[in-house]
C-alpha cells in the first residue's frame, strides 16, 4: 500500500513542475529572438525592458502591490544596488540577444553552463568562501574546459564568459541586496532604473531611421511588445518554484535551459558543432557533473543530521 500523498508531497510536485517551466521556457529563448529579426540586439533590449516594466505595473495594479515603490526607490542604499544589478542583467541580456542574431547560440549555451562554476569561483574570490573536496575539482575541470575551447578555437570563448560572469556577479548583487524584495517588485525595480536608457534608445533609433518596429506589421510590432511576458512569466515561474523545492533541486533543473539552447542552436538553428567543441563541452559537462555531485551528497548529509536532531528530541 502506497503511503498517502502529503501538502508537501503536492507543494513540491508543482514547484518542480514550475521550475521545468521557467527553464524550459528560457531554453526556448533562441527562437522567440530568432523569430525578432530585422530587430537588432539593442533594440530588442530596449523594447524588453519597457515592455517587461509595463507587464509588471499592470501585474502590480491588479494586485493592488504598489505601496512598497516609493520607500524602496526613494532609499538610496537600496537604489544603488538595484541599479548595478539592473545593469549586469540589461548586460547579460543583450550579449545573449546578439548572441543569437549572430548565429552563435551555441557558444551562449556553454555560457549558461558555465555559470554554476563561475558562480562558485566568485564565492570564494569575493565573499571568502570555503570550498568541498569535490566543488574544487569542477572549478578545476571547468578551468580547464575554458583553456581547451580557448586553444581549441584560438580564441578566449568571450560570449560564454561574458554569458557566465554577467549573470553571476547578477546572482551576486541580488545575493547582497537580501530577500527583501520578491520576483516581481525586483524586476519592476531594475526596469524602472532601466527605463530611461531603453526609452532613449528607441527614441534614438527612431531619430536614426533605424527602428524595424513598424515592420511587418502586426506580426512583428506583437512580438517586440510580447516581449515584456517572455521576459517576466519564467521569472515568476521561478520564484514560485525556489519556495517549495529544494536549493538541489532547482540547481539540477538549471541545466535544462543550456541543454535547450544548445540543441535549438544545432537541430533547429542549423548552428554546427565541430569534433573538438563537444569534446570542450563534454569537460565543461564533467565539472558540472561533479558540483551535482558535491550538492546531492552535501544535501544528504544534512538531512540525515536533521532526522538525527529529530529523534534526539522526542
Amino acid at each position: 500500500m502506497s503511503a498517502p500523498v502529503t501538502t508537501a508531497d503536492r507543494e513540491t510536485r508543482r514547484g518542480t513542475a514550475y521550475g521545468i517551466g521557467a527553464y524550459s521556457l528560457w531554453g526556448l529563448f533562441p527562437l522567440y529572438f530568432h523569430a525578432l529579426a530585422p530587430a537588432g540586439a539593442w533594440e530588442i533590449l530596449a523594447h524588453r525592458i519597457v515592455w517587461t516594466l509595463l507587464f509588471c505595473l499592470v501585474l502590480l495594479g491588479i494586485r493592488r502591490d504598489v505601496a512598497w515603490i516609493r520607500p524602496t526607490l526613494g532609499r538610496p542604499r537600496t537604489v544603488g544596488p538595484l541599479a548595478v544589478a539592473g545593469l549586469l542583467i540589461a548586460t547579460n541580456w543583450v550579449i545573449y540577444v546578439a548572441a543569437v542574431v549572430s548565429h552563435h547560440v551555441t557558444e551562449a549555451s556553454l555560457g549558461y553552463f558555465i555559470n554554476p562554476i563561475v558562480t562558485v569561483a566568485l564565492g570564494v574570490v569575493v565573499l571568502r568562501e570555503r570550498l568541498r573536496p569535490l566543488q574544487w575539482g569542477a572549478v578545476a575541470v571547468g578551468l580547464a574546459g575554458g583553456v581547451y575551447l580557448t586553444v581549441d578555437s584560438g580564441r578566449p570563448p568571450w560570449i560564454a564568459l561574458s554569458l557566465a560572469f554577467t549573470f553571476a556577479l547578477y546572482g551576486l548583487m541580488k545575493k547582497r541586496i537580501g530577500a527583501n524584495l520578491g520576483a516581481l517588485h525586483s524586476l519592476t525595480s531594475e526596469t524602472v532604473l532601466l527605463a530611461p536608457i531603453a526609452i532613449g534608445v528607441l527614441v534614438w533609433l527612431a531619430v536614426s531611421g533605424r527602428t524595424t518596429f513598424a515592420v511587418d506589421a502586426p506580426l512583428h510590432p506583437t512580438l517586440l511588445a510580447v516581449s515584456g511576458v517572455v521576459t517576466a512569466v519564467p521569472l515568476l515561474l521561478f520564484a514560485a518554484a525556489a519556495r517549495r523545492v529544494p536549493l538541489v533541486t532547482v540547481g539540477l533543473l538549471q541545466f535544462i535551459t543550456p541543454v535547450l539552447q544548445l540543441l535549438c542552436g544545432v537541430l533547429l538553428l542549423g548552428e554546427s558543432m565541430s569534433t573538438s567543441r563537444w569534446i570542450g563541452f563534454a569537460i565543461v559537462w564533467l565539472a558540472l557533473a561533479l558540483l551535482t555531485l558535491d550538492s546531492v551528497r552535501t544535501a544528504r548529509g544534512r538531512a540525515r543530521l536533521a532526522r538525527a536532531a529529530e529523534s534526539a528530541t522526542v
